[in-house]
């Protein structure tokens, strides 16, 4: 099969993945502008980053055992039908309470804002549980692909669907938010629900004749066999391994740094809701030329070469970041991160789908996130908390800015351990290991 011809069945799958994430993108500025203007505590609204990320340190590992014992293709039908009732649900309770939340627009002109309790536990609540979806769904539809394509087309298959993702949901979502927001306080909500029924349903139509058999296990051991299955795959993988504390490392740092983003950008790049959601869109265009290019700059550098440089780069951009006079600038740092960041995406996640045998590729993928991405709500509450308390003793303007450089100092330190870990000669050790691990 041509590795520029992707099936039918692939195209199902990338519109519908374009369609979420276009929601997602539309939530994503959505969602902390609503609570910053429920609440403007820069602990209480790290919380909510906190809940956000917190469900990939406690349900990763338990979703990778239902994604290997399951038909993925359902499993990512469930999840999309579960997150557009859970989203509808909060859109129909803040329209009920429009007229009690004042959305900020200008954060100079805007009234005092007291904390909504009730509203501020719906927000966590479903947040944590949009987040679970997440994790379910995501992993299952990163399982799904190598169903549907052939292994040589894996880096191509998943450069466009990071390229998608970058443009929805940070290029296409956040404007769009911006207009909803504008039309009305529960607009984006309701749509980022229809979203991902319309993403279930182009999910569910696929036929089962263009999905390759999936290897599941007619016999089920208990779940804490499984469970230890796939972390023992995954700890013993020389290269894997390490490269999972790697990311989770990295993804930590940078829930620390951007933990209380929204009101550095409201109150030191002065970003309206328009300005914001604009600001959002500069990783969109650094993300999409980054899943464009991504089979060609990794043919040209090598693995190895991608990965080391987003490890240099990443407290570069945070440092840089803190020290942004305009937003204008933000956005720069933001395309050019995000540039980086799917390249490694498409090496790391290309790699995983070609290394780990496909009957434990869902445990083992998720023990995986469950380092590289269950970091992240401890990254976010020790923001939440650095901030909190140094606010007292500096300035408001540089507390806000202080997660950064802290977080700069943390990278630095990080990348001293991993570069010795991402060597050529490692990765391809690694890939002619795949069948024999």
């Amino acid at each position: 099969m041509a590795v520029n011809r992707l099936p039918s069945s692939y195209h199902k799958l990338f519109t519908a993945s374009a369609l979420s994430n276009l929601g997602n993108g539309v939530s994503t500025i959505a969602y902390p502008w609503i609570a910053s203007s429920i609440t403007r505590s820069p602990l209480l609204l790290s919380i909510i980053g906190l809940m956000a990320t917190m469900p990939w340190l406690v349900f990763s590992l338990p979703a990778g055992v239902f994604i290997d014992r399951f038909a993925r293709r359902s499993v990512i039908v469930f999840t999309d039908v579960l997150r557009g009732v859970i989203t509808l649900i909060v859109a129909i309770s803040i329209w009920g309470n429009e007229s009690s939340i004042h959305i900020v627009r200008n954060i100079a002109t805007s009234p005092i804002i007291h904390t909504h309790t009730a509203l501020y536990i719906l927000l966590l609540t479903a947040t944590f549980l949009l987040g679970c979806g997440e994790v379910l769904g995501n992993g299952a539809s990163q399982t799904f692909i190598p169903l549907i394509v052939e292994t040589d087309q894996l880096e191509t298959a998943n450069g466009r669907m990071w390229t998608s993702e970058s443009l929805m949901q940070n290029f296409i979502g956040p404007p769009l938010a911006s207009v909803l927001l504008g039309l009305s306080v529960f607009a984006p909500l309701m749509f980022d629900g229809a979203s991902f029924f319309a993403s279930a349903g182009l999910i569910g139509i696929i036929a089962s004749s263009m999905i390759k058999k999936q290897q599941i296990s007619e016999v089920k051991p208990n779940f804490k066999a499984e469970l230890k299955e796939g972390m023992t795959w995954l700890w013993r993988h020389p290269f894997l391994r390490p490269l999972a504390f790697i990311l989770g490392s990295i993804n930590g740092i940078n829930a620390l740094g951007m933990s209380v983003f929204i009101l550095f950008a409201q109150e030191d790049l002065h970003t309206s809701v328009l300005t914001f959601g604009i600001l959002s869109t500069g990783g969109a265009v650094g993300g999409t030329l980054g899943g464009l290019l991504a089979g060609r700059i990794i043919k040209r550098f090598g693995r190895a070469f991608i990965l080391k440089v987003v490890i240099l780069g990443a407290p570069i951009f945070l440092v840089g970041m803190a020290f942004s006079p305009v937003w204008e600038f933000v956005w720069i740092i933001s395309a050019i991160e995000m540039f980086f960041a799917i390249l490694w995406n498409v090496v790391t996640v290309s790699m995983r789908q070609e290394i780990i045998p496909d009957q434990i590729l869902g445990r083992v993928n998720s023990v995986y996130r469950f380092f590289a991405l269950g970091s992240q709500p401890i990254g976010a509450i020790i923001g939440g908390l650095l901030v909190t308390v140094s606010v007292h003793l500096f300035s408001r303007g540089f507390a806000l800015r202080l997660p950064m450089l802290f977080g700069a100092l943390l990278g630095l330190i990080v990348a001293a351990f991993a570069l010795p870990h991402l060597t050529q000669a490692k990765i391809d050790e690694a890939r002619g290991k795949g069948d024999k691990e």
